[in-house]
């Protein structure tokens, strides 16, 4: 029965991994708080942590997003969309905080013909040819 179930679409993840040197004392009071019972685990405290500064900082993050003109969120680019730039003679400046994906089906010929340039603060999802051809137009 398993075997007739196919994933139509790969869902992207939502989050992405990355990686913090701590000095021993500052990992004892995160685990400290933990074994109070103030944070679940170590990724909770860390987790609530950036929210409270990204939190914090709200009205110059809101500022600069909107001076650098930004897309905020999730920015998907399809074959499709590029295929429509390319037929209309532009080209593309992709400007996005958060994740921005480029479609798997996406040829590198096709995002060297409609993307002038990459600049994201976050995470870019592409294939590794793609992000190849691009590579003297990301910032």
């Amino acid at each position: 029965m398993s075997n007739n179930i196919h994933e139509l679409r790969p869902r992207p993840a939502d989050t992405e991994k990355i990686t913090i040197n701590l000095g021993y004392v500052d990992l004892g009071h995160v685990d400290l708080m933990v074994q109070e019972g103030f944070y679940s685990n170590r990724t909770d405290f860390i987790r609530t942590a950036i929210r409270n500064q990204l939190e914090r900082h709200a009205d110059v993050v809101r500022q600069s997003t909107a001076r650098k003109s930004l897309d905020l969120g999730l920015r998907n680019y399809s074959r499709d969309d590029l295929e429509a730039v390319r037929r209309a003679g532009d080209m593309l400046h992709i400007n996005v905080l958060g994740l921005a994906t480029i479609a798997p089906d996406v040829t590198p010929e096709l995002a060297r013909a409609t993307i002038a340039s990459v600049s994201v603060l976050g995470a870019l999802h592409a294939s590794a040819a793609v992000k190849a051809a691009l590579a003297d137009r990301m910032r």
